[in-house]
């Protein structure tokens, strides 16, 4: 190697099987790869009925992760990120487990969530496939979990993770050898229920289907063999849906001898890939979509492009040098008035400073507010129709410099919150965040929910705005060179919150301005 270059692995321990990618990174943030390596080792095998990951599992994880630390050692690799997900997450005995292997193996092991998993898939997707100009559904389907992302333009919209996983699945509906048509109807049914209950019910209007995980990867083998195609890697591969259903109703005929001796199909997948199948075929049909690409590299690229963020390795370095830096960019992304943006962060920041003082309002959270006001309306981006909640969606999953996981979430509720409906408990997105920083949120959401009523037109009509507290009143003079009719009555209209928030009433006023002295100018 190189001073320039260096070695990372990433190891990804699924329910099914555990994989570990070694890869070299120049100077430039690019890499390749210079081992693959996978081990089926069944940790979430009687999961679901003993609730624990059984003794016989960990023995063969922990082999595998000695296994895989010497090849990683052989090639140099200077940092290993390994992660655990669905079996590990569920097991009573998961943080034993991870103990344990930390111990023998000398791996540091983080359990992630389904969300968090579905963002590393989503990564790797952004660095595979052309996202942007469409509506993409990014599908990983493992063991244990089954994770859907949608993404419109490459910007995360909306992540879901269900417990849908092939041997999550396999154990609970197929008995029978071959598996019966009742079981698989019932495999059918379940898939479709939750799937239903869990993701809205609207057209997704879904251009481009992308699969990761096993399943996929099998799906695509067996297609390609079906085909008498001889291609060197099933990256990329495309699949029609008439070829997953024609593949299902195969397999379903087949006793695990015979599937086990299937083209395309690995002998330690066999007992699960019907299940697997099933569930894609449930999705396609959700989606209305009838072509699945295949991402052949799923997660453990997506955990090597975080690793190289977080160590500042080549392209990682890209990011934005300051927050507000990268709100801008993002905000630009998604396409906002950004003359309508300026002007509702330098009213509400306005109102945010006459507050300050008596409630106690921090600078952290006048940054926080700052950055909702340039970013409440990029749920536009998706449509207009409920964009206060596209815009949520978008905000908490995007990548803002310098804001931490929870600040993040912060930001997307005052957005969410920016019109429509004010926060309520029952709100599953406002019921997420710490009990001690709700009354804070709503305050800040009542400022912006203020201020962009102020800008109802769009035409920065404000010229210059006075802001003066009294014991139980905010009192507000508008300066303008014409009647703000329309503006008062929709900040009178969207008071109802601040009133909630502060304890206060909101008296405006507005004045002809003849001075053309603008306290707040509109670029």
């Amino acid at each position: 190697m190189t001073p320039a270059q260096q070695r990372l692995a990433a190891i990804d321990i699924g329910t099914n099987s555990i994989r570990c990618i070694v890869v070299e990174v120049d100077e430039a943030g690019r890499f390749k790869t210079l081992d693959d390596e996978k081990a089926t080792v069944r940790l979430g095998e009687g999961l679901t009925g003993s609730g624990e990951i059984s003794l016989q599992a960990w023995q063969r994880a922990e082999a595998a992760l000695q296994r895989m630390r010497m090849i990683a050692a052989g090639h140099g690799a200077e940092i290993i990120e390994a992660v655990a997900t669905s079996a590990v997450r569920k097991a009573r005995n998961g943080q034993a487990f991870i103990a344990a292997m930390a111990k023998a193996t000398g791996i540091r092991i983080d359990v992630i969530s389904g969300e968090e998993e579905a963002e590393l898939a989503v990564l790797s997707a952004r660095n595979n496939f052309v996202l942007e100009n469409q509506r993409c559904g990014l599908v990983d389907i493992g063991g244990g979990s089954l994770e859907i992302i949608v993404t419109a333009d490459g910007l995360i919209e909306n992540i879901c993770s269900l417990e849908l996983g092939a041997l999550v699945l396999t154990e609970r509906f197929t008995a029978g050898d071959p598996v019966s048509e009742k079981d698989l109807k019932a495999l059918r049914q379940h898939v479709h229920a939750t799937l239903k209950k869990n993701l809205d019910e609207e057209d997704f209007d879904i251009q481009c289907l992308i699969g990761s995980g096993g399943t996929m990867t099998t799906i695509a083998g067996m297609v390609m063999a079906m085909r008498n195609e001889q291609f060197s890697s099933l990256h990329g591969y495309e699949v029609l849906r008439s070829e997953v259903v024609h593949l299902l109703a195969m397999l379903r005929r087949k006793t695990l001898k015979e599937r086990k001796s299937l083209p395309g199909l690995s002998a330690d997948r066999a007992d699960i890939i019907l299940a697997g199948v099933a569930t894609v075929d449930e999705v396609m049909r959700y989606f209305g979509v009838n072509l699945l690409r295949i991402n052949a590299v799923g997660i453990r690229q997506g955990l090597i492009l975080k690793s190289l963020e977080k160590h500042g390795l080549g392209a990682a370095q890209a990011a934005a040098q300051n927050s507000m830096a990268s709100v801008l960019a993002f905000a630009r992304h998604c396409h906002v008035n950004e003359r309508h943006a300026r002007q509702v962060a330098r009213l509400a920041l306005l109102l945010f400073d006459t507050l300050a003082p008596r409630f106690g309002l921090t600078h952290r959270g006048r940054q926080l507010l700052e950055a909702a006001a340039f970013l409440h309306d990029v749920g536009y981006f998706i449509n207009y129709e409920k964009h206060h909640q596209h815009s949520y969606h978008l905000i908490r999953h995007a990548n803002l410099f310098g804001f931490s996981p929870l600040e993040r979430e912060i930001i997307a509720n005052l957005a969410r919150y920016h019109r429509k409906k004010t926060p309520r408990k029952k709100h599953e997105n406002f019921a997420l965040l710490p009990t001690a920083i709700q009354p804070q949120v709503k305050q800040l959401a009542a400022i912006l929910r203020l201020a962009d009523g102020l800008d109802r037109r769009r035409n920065q009509a404000v010229q210059a705005m006075d802001c003066r507290l009294t014991d139980n009143r905010l009192d507000i003079t508008l300066d303008a060179h014409e009647v703000l009719t329309v503006e008062m009555h929709c900040a009178e209209d969207r008071s109802d919150l601040l009133a909630e928030a502060f304890g206060l009433r909101v008296s405006l006023q507005g004045r002809i301005c003849t001075t053309g002295q603008n306290l707040v100018a509109a670029d």
